[in-house]
């Protein structure tokens, strides 16, 4: 690490921390050379590569605003959406590589959006994976379904089972 004072090459790091939630680590140096102190950051980066094939690093806030659109008009706060932002990014660095293509982050960003909003889900899920038709919504709406009980909704074992011959209690 080159010193910013003097641009020597010689420093000794003299205290680390973890911040941003281990996200990053805080470095204090000593400049060998000078004798001064500094500091410095190290993140890990986390870059997106896009289906022309062009690389740019990851960003929250693209994450945010590409949701957001799917959220409009639905009981989601701007809270929601970054801590969802934020689930994503942990996913993805979970993965382990460095570059992620972005039908990845697609992908990363289903999961959370449909604990959070099931519409917004749906919405987005159109867009990001082409419905055409409205057989592609049933089909996703059907799978929804069959995957479980939205969030809000009451438990199973709280409403009337229902048999053949009707509701029982």
């Amino acid at each position: 690490m080159r010193c910013p004072f003097c641009k020597a090459d010689d420093s000794r790091v003299v205290d680390s921390r973890a911040v941003e939630e281990g996200a990053a680590i805080r470095r204090r140096r000593e400049c060998g050379v000078c004798g001064r102190r500094f500091t410095t950051a190290e993140t890990s980066l986390l870059l997106v590569v896009k289906r022309s094939g062009a690389v740019e690093s990851f960003s929250r806030a693209k994450v945010v605003n590409g949701v957001r659109k799917a959220c409009q008009g639905r009981p989601v706060s701007d809270d929601d959406l970054a801590l969802l932002a934020q689930q994503v990014e942990d996913a993805l660095r979970a993965g382990g590589s460095a570059e992620i293509p972005a039908m990845e982050v697609g992908l990363a960003i289903l999961g959370p959006l449909r604990e959070l909003d099931e519409v917004a889900y749906l919405r987005f899920a159109s867009v990001y994976r082409s419905f055409d038709t409205l057989e592609d919504f049933e089909a996703e709406i059907a799978l929804l379904r069959a995957e479980g009980e939205p969030l809000g909704r009451e438990p199973e074992a709280a409403r009337p089972t229902r048999t053949p011959n009707g509701p029982t209690d």
